[in-house]
């Protein structure tokens, strides 16, 4: 089963994208482009 997850910009702290995971996984991190930011900043799995 897997479980939606919302992607924060650790730069400007914006909800930018949202995915989904496996429940089992460990929390997500990933370099994505922030339109806010104008650049390609890591995201961090929301709480």
């Amino acid at each position: 089963m897997r479980e939606k997850v919302i992607l924060i910009c650790t730069q400007c702290l914006s909800r930018n994208y949202t995915t989904t995971k496996q429940k089992t996984q460990p929390r997500l991190e990933i370099k994505k482009y922030c339109p806010k930011c104008n650049a390609q900043t890591l995201h961090k799995e929301s709480k």
